[in-house]
């Protein structure tokens, strides 16, 4: 062994022990120990010296020993970095038992399964033992090796460094950094698989359900004293409940709605209500109301939180976050659930769809004393704001709300439900998909028949009969009856009016030719023009005989007697699913003629994107152009022609590439031209994308592909095909989408068939 001797034999320094096998690890913790003292010691040593030697003589004697020192700490810290591994590891081991016993506010049974949301990922314990696992394989210590037969002190310390001193960014296979913090991504944890558990069969949703119950739209802050109203020129003051319902129209004043007359005649109505006496008796004429400081001061405040700093927007940031995780979750049967949302809607001013006879209405403050609250006897149950107390207190595990309460405008009721990634969600989507698969073992049965319906001496089984024929070939919505007055003029298929169609026998070169043209649900047009079956064109012409044009095409039918009758046919078959099928066998045949495999990757989801543009034209999701289309279509074409640009270069660069190597036939020349042509092959690619996504935008400005892809299209279609073509999934779905349908993605394979 190789010993430093300092003045004094106490401070002898063990620098290293040149020896194999085990025996260095009690000398190791000895130098480790003794490290401590020598610090204490230092100041004395440096007396000692100085008193021994003169001035002249310490200072040289105390620039060598400080340089030896230096060499030696050098030395200590590498060898310090390699003992804070193995601390650093138990430490960790001892940190990962409490995060599977965390309390999360709930007084519910002690073994909680959780499930991710989207910001957080709660640890099961299965998941747990595996990292537990992982940290004693992938965190075990390299052994230091160190060479009896070495010499030169600088090679000995530089081996001694590589040997020691760690990797700064090694990773193991789960994307872990050597010191066992994760970096951005997270390893996934494992999920609730409640599609592998057996469901209830005695019609209940849970038996354990536990929240803390909505929240409050926040109270009603009075305008500053600057911001003034105005009655017939004249400066008014408002009192705190008229002032807040004139602010609801104040911030609308740039929209189109405060034009129409039934919103200013519906909101002036609603207003007076909320006046006092005296209010009422000077405010007679809301032409004569100026709202403009209002809405001035409203359009500053709405600047203002555009403008807001980084360090104000992360404070409102953590605020929601606070109340997401106190509020947004709930425990239904010992799994941590997300809820859909939690808030309760603030008032404002109603504004439906299309010409709805209620728009300007006041959607009133919904208080405590308007809310039933849903969960179990045994949960902690939640508490009303201070001074205030529930409606009801319900505990029906029939039905799958957390919260519900009766809205002042259509006297609907609405609710608080589960996220759609929750285990109630996802069994009711799995459900109806399977009735829609059993629809298409029947379904040509259930044609035929409807099909010699159209000859019935019945005219209401004519009726159902041609009905049900617009359904499953048009994949035209039932239509449901409402009174006249309370909701816009929207109609369905059973609801159609003479008006809504026209016949013709021959047009544009086809025969038997029926045109649609009426509003559909959320007012939006449905216009078509279709061909259909002679027989069908016959009947059409016999329902419209004698009728006006606002009188029912199909006066002998409603909703109700058709679903009652597709019960007959099928066990819960109605209208919708008929709508459900025909979407879903949609897709898989267009996937099927439109998918080449010979196509790159976004060829592939361009055909997949067409494949669900025809489900959507059938199910007429239609949507307004963005007010942005315009703009980003120029920016996207720019970029198209940049490409173009650079592509254009890059060939150039090719060629010359190309004739420097027959002049100089060199491997460099050769290597060079190599390089130049992967980069056009690489800016081929990226233009090629470019195009694809073009053409993609322009043909889906007016079609919503989100509505059939969330509600209409069996998931399982859609994974199978990107398991087929080796497709990510994240192409198709996004995360909160790969969360709803996670049933989906974990039983599909490749060969699924609808």
């Amino acid at each position: 062994m190789a010993v430093i001797w300092r003045g004094n034999t106490q401070d002898c320094l063990y620098q290293d022990t040149i020896s194999s096998g085990g025996g260095n690890s009690h000398k190791h913790k000895d130098k480790y120990k003794d490290k401590e003292h020598k610090h204490k010691d230092h100041k004395k040593d440096r007396e000692r010296e100085k008193s021994k030697y003169g001035n002249s003589d310490h200072k040289e004697f105390s620039e060598k020993k400080h340089r030896e020192k230096e060499r030696i700490k050098h030395e200590d810290v590498s060898t310090d970095r390699h003992k804070d591994k193995h601390k650093e590891k138990d430490h960790r081991k001892e940190e990962i038992k409490p995060k599977k016993e965390k309390e999360n506010g709930f007084a519910s049974p002690h073994r909680v399964k959780t499930e991710p949301d989207n910001d957080h990922f709660y640890h099961s314990p299965k998941s747990l033992k595996r990292q537990r696992d992982n940290d004693e394989t992938e965190f075990k210590p390299k052994k230091i090796k160190l060479e009896n037969d070495r010499v030169d002190k600088k090679g000995k310390k530089r081996k001694q460094d590589e040997d020691i001193k760690p990797k700064k960014t090694q990773k193991n296979k789960k994307g872990e950094v050597a010191d066992g913090k994760k970096k951005a991504k997270k390893e996934p944890e494992e999920k609730w698989k409640w599609w592998e558990e057996e469901r209830a069969t005695d019609g209940s949703k849970w038996r354990f359900l536990e929240h803390k119950g909505p929240v409050m739209a926040a109270p009603y802050e009075p305008l500053p004293s600057k911001v003034r109203f105005f009655y017939d020129g004249k400066q008014m003051k408002l009192a705190p409940q008229a002032e807040e319902v004139a602010t609801f129209f104040a911030k609308m004043l740039d929209h189109e709605y405060t034009t129409k007359d039934a919103f200013r005649k519906n909101f002036f109505k609603d207003w007076r209500k909320e006046m006092t006496s005296e209010e009422k008796s000077k405010i007679t004429d809301l032409k004569k109301c100026n709202f403009n400081e209002m809405g001035e001061y409203f359009k500053a405040q709405s600047e203002a939180r555009k403008a807001m700093t980084k360090d104000d927007k992360l404070k409102i940031k953590v605020e929601n976050e606070r109340l997401l995780q106190e509020y947004g979750f709930c425990i239904m049967d010992n799994h941590k659930e997300r809820i859909a949302n939690f808030r309760i809607e603030p008032p404002g001013l109603f504004r439906g769809r299309g010409d709805h006879p209620k728009m300007g209405m006041l959607k009133r403050r919904i208080r405590p004393e308007d809310i039933i609250i849903n969960c179990s006897k045994d949960s902690k149950h939640p508490k009303p704001p201070p001074g205030t107390k529930w409606k009801e207190l319900r505990h029906d595990n029939k039905v799958t709300w957390l919260v519900s309460w009766t809205e002042s405008i259509q006297g609907s009721i609405k609710y608080i439900m589960l996220n759609p990634s929750s285990r109630i969600k996802g069994e009711k989507d799995w459900q109806k998909y399977e009735t829609a698969r059993n629809l298409k073992k029947c379904v040509d049965r259930l044609r035929n028949q409807y099909r010699e319906d159209w000859k019935s001496k019945e005219m209401r089984i004519r009726q159902r009969a041609v009905a049900l024929y617009f359904i499953d070939k048009l994949a035209l919505r039932a239509g449901n009856e409402k009174e006249e007055g309370e909701s816009a003029d929207t109609v369905g298929c059973c609801s159609l009016r003479v008006e809504h169609i026209n016949l013709y026998p021959e047009k544009d070169g086809q025969e038997f030719v029926v045109e649609f043209d009426f509003l559909g649900k959320d007012s939006i047009r449905y216009y078509n023009k279709v061909p259909v079956e002679k027989r069908v064109f016959k009947n059409l012409q016999l329902f419209m005989e004698n009728k006006q044009p606002e009188d029912d095409l199909f006066d002998r039918l409603n909703t109700s007697i058709l679903n009652k009758h597709l019960q007959e046919l099928m066990d819960g078959l109605t209208a919708k699913v008929f709508r459900t099928y025909n979407a879903s066998i949609t897709l898989q045949q267009q996937l099927k003629e439109l998918t080449s495999p010979d196509e790159n990757l976004p060829a592939k989801i361009l055909s997949y994107n067409r494949a669900n543009r025809a489900v959507a034209i059938l199910c007429n999701h239609q949507r307004a152009p963005p007010k942005t289309f315009e703009k980003s279509m120029q920016n996207l074409q720019t970029k198209i022609d940049a490409k173009k640009d650079q592509l254009s270069d890059a060939k150039r660069d090719v060629k010359s590439a190309k004739a420097d190597l027959k002049v100089r036939r060199d491997e460099k020349s050769k290597k060079a031209v190599e390089t130049k042509k992967k980069a056009v092959e690489r800016l081929e690619e990226q233009l090629m994308k470019l195009e694809v996504q073009a053409t993609d935008r322009e043909e889906n400005k007016q079609i919503a592909l989100g509505t059939s892809k969330l509600n209409y299209l069996d998931p399982r279609i859609s994974v199978a095909w990107c398991k087929k073509w080796g497709i990510p999934i994240e192409k198709i779905y996004n995360k909160t989408q790969r969360e709803k349908f996670a049933w989906a993605i974990d039983m599909a394979e490749d060969d699924y068939e609808f």
